[in-house]
């Protein structure tokens, strides 16, 4: 991270001698690789503090590049991830404690859920070459989700996979998630034209959400035996590196179904992985080790 930092301040440096357009477009260029830089980073803190101001840079540069593709895929994963790791599970562990405060965390990361979510789209819609505002694809996509992403390509599963993940948040976080239940459908149509695209993008991502899809009830389309398949294929493709897996499944099948023993088994291979191992993705190891921790503690209240 310290080195997209340096990149971006000697960029700004040289623009101040360079052509604008160049200086932005060089600057958005190191930008959109900073989401990569904070993934490695070994230390949350750090992040959750030094994430926000990277974020507004980026909608800075926006307002000046509104269709940079780079700059559009940062904004959109970037808040999507913080969204998550800063304010959703956070509003998790405050929940014992102190209600207001998780309540507060919840709220935020509904509207950071939203934010990403629009940026996405405009991300989406670039890749798709679709003209006109987001709010067409957004409607479009809840409409006739498939047939809407029927020209997407490999190019677009980024994008496929961070709508829905930013959607799929805003849905889960929701003062009343029973009426958005329809947008569901939208979730899914992206998850699964990403994975029919490049099922093994990021070493089994995809499939780690879809656990979570899958693990709703089965009045709402889940499926617990479909969830278990994607987390034995997430855990082939990444190696059994990654905690996400585990700890989803443990939530999304394990806690409901009543079953402690695999419930704790989970999150204690979760805790297991070394999070040195994939560099790439240790922010998000232990973010979900911390959340591993937690839902170890309070195993007794939620049997």
């Amino acid at each position: 991270m310290c080195r997209a930092f340096v990149v971006v301040l000697t960029l700004v440096a040289a623009s101040a001698c360079s052509p604008a357009t160049m200086g932005i477009n060089r600057m958005a260029d190191a930008l959109s690789a900073t989401t990569s830089a904070f993934g490695r980073d070994d230390d949350p803190e750090f992040v959750r503090v030094g994430a926000p101001s990277t974020l507004k840079m980026v909608e800075m540069m926006l307002d000046d590049q509104p269709a940079h593709p780079g700059l559009l895929l940062t904004a959109c994963r970037g808040y999507t991830q913080y969204a998550y790791a800063f304010l959703h599970v956070e509003s998790e562990l405050a929940a014992p404690t102190n209600a207001s405060a998780a309540a507060d965390l919840k709220q935020r990361a509904g509207r950071m859920y939203e934010r990403a979510r629009a940026y996405c789209l405009r991300a989406l819609q670039l890749g798709l070459r679709r003209p006109g505002a987001a709010d067409g694809l957004r409607e479009a996509l809840a409409n006739e989700p498939k047939s809407t992403l029927a020209a997407a390509t490999r190019a677009d599963v980024a994008g496929l996979y961070w709508t829905a993940a930013a959607w799929g948040g805003s849905i889960s976080v929701a003062d009343s998630p029973l009426l958005r239940l329809g947008e569901l459908a939208a979730v899914r149509a992206l998850l699964a034209r990403a994975v029919e695209l490049d099922e093994a993008w990021e070493a089994g991502t995809i499939h780690e959400t879809l656990i979570a899809i899958e693990g709703v009830p089965a009045w709402l389309g889940g499926s617990a035996e479909r969830a278990r398949k994607h987390f034995t294929r997430a855990v082939e493709l990444s190696e059994g590196q990654s905690a996400f897996a585990y700890v989803t499944l443990a939530t999304s099948v394990a806690l409901p179904a009543k079953n402690r023993a695999e419930f704790e088994r989970l999150l204690k291979q979760a805790l297991a992985i070394d999070v040195n191992k994939r560099p790439a993705i240790r922010l998000a190891n232990l973010i979900a080790q911390k959340r591993a921790r937690f839902l170890l503690s309070r195993a007794a209240s939620l049997f």
